[in-house]
């Protein structure tokens, strides 16, 4: 996967599909750090009230984070996602801060961090820092424990 500054289509590169996937696009990705965007849509099924819930903060964050650790699994010049399938999980939710729930049709921009990692026989088990922002104002801060595996 490279990573050249292009918006990489993170879809073909996650599991995930609709009505669970809670990241649009990948505007930057590097071996310890991403960013990612996600506009909330009015058929996002973690909508309540026309408010975007707790649970798709943190799936959103959880798929942010899987970017970092993911890409290592794919050749380097995959763009289309077909040089492997993987499958992750959260293990653990170390620490979660949720300071404000945004509203449909705003777009979210995650942040996120490897902060450790631990590989073997084709699983990885990372724990990693993500920081969720609508326009400016930080609304998510998070630490979560994640494994990674080939399938």
């Amino acid at each position: 996967m490279e990573r050249d500054g292009q918006k990489i289509d993170i879809r073909k590169f996650l599991p995930h599909r609709p009505p669970m996937l809670f990241v649009s696009n990948m505007p930057f990705v590097d071996d310890t750090s991403v960013i990612t965007e996600f506009k909330i849509l009015p058929h996002c099924i973690f909508l309540e009230n026309g408010f975007f819930t707790e649970a798709g903060l943190i799936e959103n964050a959880a798929q942010t984070c899987s970017a970092i650790v993911g890409q290592s699994f794919y050749d380097k010049k995959d763009m289309e996602g077909t040089s492997n399938d993987l499958i992750g999980y959260i293990s653990a939710i170390k620490k979660v801060q949720i300071y404000e729930l945004p509203k449909v049709h705003d777009i979210l921009v995650t942040k996120a961090q490897l902060m450790s990692r631990y590989d073997l026989n084709g699983v990885s088990i990372c724990t990693m820092s993500s920081s969720t922002f609508r326009n400016a104002d930080l609304i998510v801060d998070c630490t979560l424990n994640c494994l990674i595996q080939e399938v």
